[in-house]
């Protein structure tokens, strides 16, 4: 292939997600959009209004027959577009979570091992900065690390609209709990060996048999464990919405929000404000020995920079052959212990990985 030619590309679903991906490409002259595909028509920004538009992803792959396909559509479409689309001979980008199934996710993984295909998943706190940041001071501590992290959101409007839709497929603690497991297993060493999880559905807006509420707990085998919790819903509380901390024997980590955050701002899903690390050690007096240090985070990326981020990422690794033998299998890996944890809701028992 010449490196030199724009590489042609679909963008499948254009929610949120999927609008800062089409941008991405718009921005990026390693890219070249042939079609922006949403199975019903959208308004979109300017920037997009001049692109093709389809209906039909197959249709797209098929007539546009492109270099790239970028999956963006709710988590039940994920393998069955990415693998139609990798032995369609593209590579592809898909969103989190990468399937809804461990069995589909390994389909998928297979698929583009055996076409000899890129696949990137959208881990978009692996190409943040601040969060690169987080993980090299939390590992400067060393382990057992405890892990304390959620990520609610009070949301109303279309953004509720679009929470209902995800469950009718996908739990919150596994949409968003995909990334937190990622961090936890960037910095632990240690190997997940099981995992519990809790769920309370908190309205009648969604189907029977799922949760708007979910929390887990997972156990490492170095000793380490990590809660995670995740709340969708307008009943939800913005008191303590974004916690992000990891602790160890010899101090912690932990971001400070800025005051006056909201859940449904989705910079502030990505935001670190302030690193905070704390040391444990104390002088002959018993009292700290060293003062913690705040890491100011001051001009890090928001939401389209972090989208553009992954793009460029996903470019680099099909120019430059990069092996992405380790970021599928870790997405595999955070994916399951995930699953698992919805498991455990629904059937009340911790689950063994």
């Amino acid at each position: 292939m010449n490196s030199a030619k724009p590489l042609r590309v679909i963008v499948a679903g254009l929610g949120n997600m999927g609008r800062g991906h089409a941008l991405a490409y718009h921005a990026n002259p390693g890219f070249e959009i042939a079609a922006l595909v949403n199975r019903t028509e959208i308004a979109l920004p300017e920037a997009l209004q001049a692109y093709r538009r389809r209906l039909s992803f197959a249709e797209a792959l098929r007539e546009e027959k492109p270099d790239v396909a970028s999956i963006n559509t709710y988590s039940d479409s994920h393998a069955d577009y990415a693998v139609a689309a990798l032995e369609a001979g593209c590579h592809v980008f898909v969103e989190k979570p990468l399937a809804t199934t461990v069995a589909d996710a390994r389909r998928v993984v297979a698929a583009a091992k055996a076409n000899g295909r890129k696949l990137v998943i959208g881990y978009i706190l692996r190409h943040h900065p601040s969060w690169i940041r987080l993980i090299e001071e939390a590992r400067k501590l060393g382990g057992p690390y405890v892990f304390r992290m959620n990520l609610n959101q009070q949301s109303s409007g279309a953004t509720w609209a679009t929470h209902r839709q995800l469950m009718k497929t996908t739990s919150p603690i596994v949409d968003c709990g995909v990334h937190y497991l990622d961090v936890m297993c960037q910095i632990t060493d240690g190997t997940p060996v099981e995992v519990r999880g809790m769920g309370v559905r908190l309205t009648d807006e969604i189907d029977d048999g799922m949760y708007n509420y979910g929390h887990l707990q997972v156990l490492f085998d170095d000793g380490s464990v990590g809660w995670y919790e995740a709340g969708w819903g307008p009943m939800m509380s913005e008191t303590a919405f974004f916690v992000k901390d990891v602790i160890s024997p010899r101090g912690c980590v932990s971001i400070v929000m800025e005051d006056g955050g909201k859940s449904d701002d989705i910079d502030m899903h990505t935001k670190t404000s302030v690193i905070r690390v704390h040391q444990a050690a104390t002088g002959t007096d018993g009292r700290f020995a060293v003062p913690d240090r705040d890491l100011s985070m001051e001009g890090e990326p928001g939401h389209q920079d972090l989208c553009d981020r992954e793009q460029a990422f996903l470019l680099k690794a099909i120019r430059e052959d990069i092996d992405l033998s380790r970021h599928m299998d870790d997405a595999v890996r955070s994916l399951a212990v995930c699953l698992a944890a919805d498991e455990s809701v629904r059937s009340g028992r911790p689950i063994k990985l």
